[in-house]
């Protein structure tokens, strides 16, 4: 069916044409014809005309020439066939990521994700509520629900520059929402504040497999490669705190394949410094310089990490060290205990996709592993250990169901040694988590059960069990 505006302007074109073509005929009938009076006056009229129909006529070419372009940059309409399977429909490409420039040679890209997930759950949670609850406080109680957008994110991703050399360069700028409310009012809940979360360049040999990144960005006991599926946790995952470690610093990390080029398994080796971190001198509000101690006496937190990767699975192991004075910059707080707190931790962990399933994990060590979310946030000299495990399985393209569990139990005295020093009395989590989870396209749906049990004391000699539940359904798109 022709649309009616075209069919307006299909006339117009006819009747301009046809005026057009007759004007010579009419010029030449009016020169025949005997001078009567007022001709100079009718000429002048019939020029007029000419010059109006002229005019109408190029604007008409102009608008069917638009209506033509128009119609060969639209894409042509493919019908589907008849038979076509799941997995063809599930594996259609995305359309495509807006690419910009913001230099000669340099393309910058824009990615992300809107997530919004409604809530309930029976207690207040630890880190907050909705997307980034992972256990609940000791003793609290009353249920909440709510909606929750914090999750959305977007970055932008910078490739083409030059260096000097084989060396090539890009980097991110990446940011979400968890930045807090915008006040404390009664309409501050949806105006949360942008938070940066990285912001890095890379300068990359692609001759040698060598990568530097400079900036901020993710320590090297961090599961990136392996995070738990969940629609819901997500700059939260699940176990974060409470089974799984890390956090993003400003530092450098040097990232080095081992057998560049060849085939079968890859191995890569990280080597990283970062700033240090710590809660303050103290361990109290004393939040001078940086708004730590971790950064007193120019000590860095250094970390390597062993990396392989296959088709279908993936495994690595980390360390890390770093040193605190507690007495921060220039010896002017008390310390507490002792002056100074050795951070170490080891970490091993990968995952493994065998057809439908899908497995992945990690296991955790160490003592002092406050600054990176260890001891369940908690700051002092005391040894941490935990893990976390999650099995999911794609029973089409399209559904999926995934089980989490994970834990973290740090030495029951040394938290109480450290209690008002920094700690506050968390002796164990244990988190399950249960998900469905449906994708198709760019969209996503799931449903999440999440149960977490808290031991804790509030003096040292008593114990108390915490236990608190979440269920959520989250929506998410990709773009």
């Amino acid at each position: 069916m022709i649309p009616s505006s075209n069919r307006h302007g299909g006339k117009r074109l006819a009747f301009g044409i046809a005026c057009a073509l007759g004007l010579p005929w009419a010029v030449h009938a009016q020169a025949s014809a005997p001078p009567a009076a007022g001709a100079s006056a009718r000429e002048q009229m019939l020029e007029q005309r000419v010059d109006q129909l002229e005019q109408e006529l190029a604007e008409l070419k102009g608008m069917i020439q638009a209506q033509k372009a128009a119609a060969a940059s639209a894409p042509a309409p493919v019908a589907p066939a008849p038979s076509a399977p799941a997995q063809m429909v599930a594996a259609a490409p995305a359309p495509a990521t807006p690419v910009f420039s913001s230099a000669p040679g340099i393309s910058v890209a824009l990615h992300g994700f809107i997530d919004a997930t409604a809530f309930s759950q029976n207690r207040s949670f630890t880190f907050g509520n909705g997307q980034n609850a992972e256990y609940p406080v000791p003793g609290s109680s009353g249920s909440f629900s709510g909606v929750d957008v914090r999750n959305t994110r977007f970055w932008l991703d910078f490739s083409g520059a030059k260096f000097a050399g084989d060396w090539v360069g890009g980097g991110r700028i990446e940011m979400d929402f968890f930045g807090g409310y915008n006040g404390t009012g009664a309409y501050s809940q949806q105006q949360p504040i942008p938070r940066l979360r990285q912001a890095y360049m890379d300068l990359t040999n692609p001759n040698t497999g060598s990568t530097v990144r400079i900036g901020q960005m993710w320590d090297l006991m961090f599961p990136l490669d392996n995070l738990p599926s969940s629609l819901a946790h997500i700059a939260f995952p699940l176990g974060f705190g409470a089974g799984m470690v890390g956090w993003r610093f400003p530092g450098v990390i040097w990232m080095q394949d081992l057998n560049h080029g060849a085939s079968g398994p890859l191995w890569r080796l990280d080597l990283a410094a970062f700033e240090g971190s710590w809660s303050g001198p103290n361990g109290a509000v004393n939040n001078t310089n940086y708004l730590t101690a971790g950064n007193a006496g120019f000590r860095p937190q250094v970390e390597a990490r062993l990396r392989v990767q296959d088709k279908d699975w993936l495994a690595y192991a980390v360390a890390h060290y770093s040193e605190v004075d507690l007495r921060g910059v220039g010896n002017t707080a008390s310390a507490p205990i002792k002056s100074s707190v050795k951070s170490v931790g080891y970490e091993v962990g990968g995952s493994w996709k065998p057809g439908p399933w899908m497995f992945k994990g990690l296991l955790y060590s160490g003592r002092g592993l406050g600054e990176l979310f260890g001891d369940l946030a908690q700051f002092g000299d005391i040894k941490d250990r935990g893990g976390y495990l999650q099995v999911g399985y794609n029973f089409t393209p399209h559904w999926s169901a995934n089980a989490f569990y994970g834990i973290s139990k740090p030495d029951t005295d040394d938290v109480v040694r450290w209690m008002g020093n920094g700690a506050t009395g968390l002796l164990r989590s244990r988190q399950s988590a249960l998900n469905v989870e449906y994708a198709a396209g760019a969209y996503e749906l799931g449903l999440e059960w999440m149960y977490d049990q808290l031991d804790s004391t509030s003096n040292g000699d008593n114990r108390k069990t915490t236990d608190g539940h979440q269920v959520s359904v989250s929506a998410l798109y990709h773009f």
